[in-house]
């Protein structure tokens, strides 16, 4: 074979082979699920956030790097596969208290890829520094924490704090990733014996509750028996003050009633005043009214005159002796 020839068939089969490398990386497609940054000579030139065929330059000029949009679960002190733990790291969760108490101490960190050429570029693993500034965060609030407040009412809080905490410190990486929520799986002592004392602390905080609310309770009752004792006593003094108003006020008008008839006649309505008056101090008196000469004018009885029932006979049997 000639060199002519050798010379054609190696640059036939140079063409083809660049062709195909032409042909096989000039088009990619992104899922649903993903999305793709496209890069030219080394630097991130166009984000791809939709899905389906894209067209792009030939490798070497150009090359695709697809990531996804889906949320991440950030497992720190444990592993878990099919949804059951397979591990744990106590060197991991080991953590002290604000109070200088030992606890263990896991959570998940849910994130997502908020700005792909910053999650390529700006760090060389960015899901170790995330790793690393949960470590930070958790580890500051715990220490700032109770121990009570740890194991109990305060694990919602130190949740929040731990988030807030671990979004500044993303934020300052910038390495495009974006914190979703953080949750706390367990916290809790580090040994039986610890536990089992704290406990008993915890069930004696709780019987002291229970007496402090069952106190409470008997206290607000008394006081409502209290106020409804005196809300009848007010209310039994009000009717009697309105019974004695109205009284008087009756007696005030048969006085001014009475007044009117003394200014009419006053020598008849005097006498009158003194034969009533003697009528009620002298109920079963028979009263007699002398004129001036000492003679009796009338007989007034003002009570009913009692008629005595004449004397019964006697009936003769034979002859009157």
């Amino acid at each position: 074979m000639s060199t002519k020839r050798i010379v054609l068939l190696l640059s036939s089969i140079v063409i083809g082979i660049v062709a195909l490398v032409v042909v096989f990386t000039s088009w990619y497609t992104v899922d649903e699920s993903e999305q793709a940054v496209v890069i030219t000579f080394g630097e991130a030139t166009e984000i791809i956030p939709d899905s389906g065929l894209h067209f792009k330059l030939p490798w070497p000029v150009q090359k695709v790097e697809v990531l996804s949009k889906e949320t991440f679960s950030l497992q720190f002190g444990y592993t878990q596969e099919g949804g059951e733990v397979t591990s744990t790291s106590a060197h991991e969760t080991k953590m002290i208290t604000g109070d200088d108490q030992i606890v263990l101490t896991d959570l998940v960190v849910q994130w997502k890829i908020i700005d792909p050429t910053k999650y390529l570029f700006n760090a060389e693993n960015p899901q170790e520094i995330l790793h690393n500034a949960t470590s930070s965060a958790i580890r500051s609030v715990i220490g700032n924490s109770k121990i009570d407040q740890a194991l109990t009412s305060g694990k919602a809080e130190i949740e929040g704090n731990t988030r807030e905490l671990l979004v500044s410190l993303i934020e300052t990486y910038d390495i495009g990733i974006g914190i979703l929520a953080v949750k706390l799986q367990d916290v809790e002592l580090p040994n039986a014996e610890v536990r089992a004392a704290f406990t008993a602390v915890t069930d004696a905080r709780e019987t002291k509750s229970t007496k402090e609310n069952e106190a409470e309770k008997y206290k607000n009752q008394r006081l409502e028996e209290a106020k409804g004792e005196e809300d009848a006593i007010l209310s039994n003094a009000q009717g009697q003050k309105t019974a004695r108003i109205e009284q008087a006020l009756g007696d005030v008008a048969v006085f001014n009633k009475l007044y009117e008839q003394y200014e009419l006649s006053k020598e008849i309505t005097r006498e009158r005043l003194v034969i009533e008056t003697l009528e009620s101090v002298l109920p079963g008196a028979q009263i007699y009214i002398m004129n001036d000469s000492g003679e009796t004018l009338k007989y007034l009885p003002l009570q009913p005159t009692q008629t005595q029932a004449p004397a019964p006979t006697q009936s003769s049997n034979g002859g009157g002796q």
